[in-house]
């Protein structure tokens, strides 16, 4: 191990081997470290949109019982260490280093054999099983980083439950350019004999995943199914009742707004239900509630309060956009909306801005902290073809700057776009409306 540099650093300087899908790498890695993931009961949640928050309710459902769980989530918003979480608390710089030092230790072994170097979210994932492993873990919440089939943490055997959140157009470089080809890759999470739950909008990406599951005799459940009733609406967040594997549900409260959000709880709690049925967690109703209604990820429709109201969304791809312009049109209707943006480069651009353009009046192009970014000049550029306003700062604190500004024609200013954005502005939007730190 390189010991000058930080943990941080250390696993960033993996950055350079890029993204490759596959599983001999880690799995290689995993053994020498004794197979760690192994160790743990683990619920594997994949989906276009929407995974981070289906983690978020389980995780914190199985804290409000009192059980050993653990959380991993990508990308951060905020903090590196927010991916790393056991126990209601992020991953210390002291812990993360010990771990990685393991880490290094087998790497340095893989490249005297010469093997091939494992990537960034290789080595990350591998600090993640090793930690959550010395923990004694009981529950692991475990997101999928990319796809599904090749993705590190694909060298799960047999999870628990698998969850497939949604399935939309994204990364069409790297998964495929249709849904069903999207939903195949999504599906290489499904296990022989692993229950499935999913919710895909669309009937034939669903057919895809039914097929897989069928062929690997995984019980699945079509989420998408189940529909909501009794939805009450506000910017504290939502209530909703449902009927959910034979168990009535009424008046659950969930602190994250949008229907989109209803159901991703109802996602979660299929999977709270398929523990209880295998018998491997006793619920109690009033904890049950408690832990959706606390479950909480920064960035999904986080309200700030006010005058103006602001409003937080990393919609980074069409539907994550469309999820976003129908929660706003549902909580602010007849309201005059600024929309401060900026994506990255590779993203599917026109339908992002269509659904942006349903809510907002005027824009401001800005640019993420991310080398792959799209300019600001470029955005505004396509974003005046709606026949809007949009100012073009490129940077993301000026843009903020000059959104608040403007606060007084404005009765909602929503940041939207990629997290990269979100992350660079929440602490200072948290100040400027008097919401104190942002810290999760």
């Amino acid at each position: 191990m390189t010991e000058n540099k930080n943990p941080i650093e250390l696993i960033h300087s993996f950055e350079r081997f890029g993204s490759r899908l596959g599983l001999e790498r880690i799995g290689t890695l995993l053994a020498l470290l004794g197979n760690p993931q192994d160790r743990m009961r683990i619920i594997h949640v994949a989906g276009t949109n929407g995974k981070g928050s289906v983690c978020r309710y389980i995780y914190s459902v199985l804290l409000r019982h009192g059980r050993k769980a653990g959380l991993y989530t990508s990308p951060f918003v905020v903090d590196f260490f927010e991916r790393i979480e056991f126990d209601g608390r992020c991953i210390t710089e002291e812990e993360l280093a010990e771990c990685t030092r393991a880490v290094m230790t087998q790497i340095d072994r893989m490249l005297a054999d010469g093997l091939d170097s494992p990537t960034e979210f290789e080595v990350l994932t591998a600090v993640a099983f090793l930690y959550f492993s010395k923990k004694e873990t009981e529950f692991l919440v475990l997101e999928v980083g990319l796809g599904g089939r090749g993705d590190s943490t694909n060298v799960v055997k047999r999870p628990a439950v698998c969850v497939i959140s949604s399935i939309s157009l994204d990364h069409t470089d790297r998964l495929g350019s249709t849904l069903p080809e999207i939903a195949r890759e999504k599906a290489g999470i499904i296990k022989p004999g692993c229950p499935v739950i999913i919710n895909a909008a669309d009937r034939e990406a669903a057919k895809v995943i039914a097929g897989v599951a069928y062929e690997r005799r995984a019980p699945l459940i079509d989420a998408g199914r189940i529909k909501p009733r009794d939805v009450q609406k506000s910017t504290r967040g939502y209530s909703f009742s449902a009927n959910i594997l034979g168990k009535a549900y009424s008046d659950i409260r969930i602190s994250m707004p949008g229907m989109h959000q209803v159901e991703n709880a109802i996602c979660a709690l299929c999977a709270i239900e398929l523990l209880r049925e295998k018998a491997l967690l006793t619920t109690d109703g009033a904890l049950l509630r408690k832990g959706l209604a606390e479950a909480k990820q920064p960035g999904r429709f986080e309200v700030l309060p006010g005058e103006p109201t602001v409003v937080l969304d990393g919609a980074h791809n069409p539907a994550g956009a469309a999820a976003m312009a129908e929660t706003a049109r549902a909580l602010f209707p007849d309201k005059r909306i600024l929309l401060i943006t900026g994506v990255l480069r590779e993203k599917v651009l026109s339908p992002m801005i269509a659904h942006f353009d349903r809510v907002a009046d005027a824009y401001i192009a800005t640019e993420p902290d991310n080398e792959r970014r799209l300019s600001a000049e470029e955005l505004r550029s396509e974003i005046e073809r709606t026949g809007k306003p949009c100012t073009a700062v490129a940077d993301p604190m000026r843009a903020i700057e000059e959104a608040w500004r403007r606060r007084g024609d404005f009765d909602v200013l929503i940041v939207s776009g990629s997290l990269y954005l979100l992350g660079a502005v929440r602490e200072t939007l948290y100040e400027k409306t008097g919401q104190g730190s942002a810290v999760l």
